[in-house]
């Protein structure tokens, strides 16, 4: 176990992993603020910090079962004719589902961003808050729609990189405590530093396409699809870390031109 989590594919896997799960749960945070400040002043603290917490337990038995269902690689229908052949398995269904709901996620979400960002904000305001209690549950429902698009994207960033699916899911568990705890620590520098540069979040969403893409590839690949007798390859994570890198270091350029400007 050990041996896998110091490799450097493991290590680059855990480092971009938590990344996007930060950039994800950005707005989670202000949600969960949202929700947050329409308590009392000294029950404000305490409600954020339980709702992280809840989204941390909630996304590691989320990664429980989702892994479960990819480590389900067995084919259960098959499809053999001349131009297609291709066996279907709850591994293939899981990753080539997850990879149409993140491209349909993210792209919505880009949308919704550049057209009208403050329509989620504006929903949850709408919500009447009374007690601690019910905020938590509001947190908790908020927590539960993004953990999806975070689950996924850690099955798509792992998914392959070793034989026993224990020890990916032990890299996604330890890429979502990390992030958690990042963003218990630091969820107001982390969300004022988004909101000044809001092309990271629009980057982070970006990569998610990518992310998807790539799912779609490994289920026709898992499941040995060939098309008129070319089978379908799978994409080498190198690639994805490198164009995530390439993006951040433009990225990067791009604030340091801004700022001297």
């Amino acid at each position: 176990m050990l041996d896998f989590l110091l490799t450097s594919d493991a290590i680059m896997a855990l480092l971009t992993l938590t990344f996007l799960e930060i950039i994800l749960g950005i707005d989670n945070i202000v949600f969960i603020s949202i929700a947050a400040n329409k308590l009392p002043e000294h029950q404000r603290n305490r409600a954020t910090n339980i709702g992280l917490i809840l989204a941390m337990v909630q996304r590691i038995i989320l990664l429980f079962f989702v892994s479960f269902l990819v480590g389900l690689s067995k084919p259960f229908f098959t499809v053999d004719n001349n131009w297609l052949s291709i066996g279907v398995s709850w591994q293939a269904i899981i990753l080539f589902a997850g990879g149409l709901f993140l491209i349909y996620k993210s792209t919505s979400e880009i949308r919704e961003k550049v057209e009208n960002p403050s329509h989620d904000e504006d929903e949850v305001k709408s919500k009447p808050i009374k007690s601690l209690s019910n905020a938590i549950v509001q947190i908790v429902i908020i927590d539960f729609i993004f953990s999806i698009d975070s689950i996924l994207t850690a099955v798509g960033m792992t998914n392959g990189l070793h034989p026993n699916h224990n020890y990916t899911l032990v890299l996604m568990i330890i890429a979502v405590m990390i992030s958690i705890g990042i963003m218990i620590g630091f969820a107001n520098p982390i969300r004022k530093f988004i909101n000044a540069h809001p092309s990271i979040q629009i980057l982070g969403l970006a990569f998610l396409i990518l992310i998807g893409f790539m799912l779609i590839t490994e289920a026709a690949h898992l499941s040995h699809t060939e098309f008129f007798g070319k089978s379908v390859g799978a994409i080498p994570k190198g690639y994805l870390y490198f164009a995530i890198a390439f993006s951040l270091f433009v990225e990067f350029i791009n604030f340091k031109t801004t700022k001297k400007k």
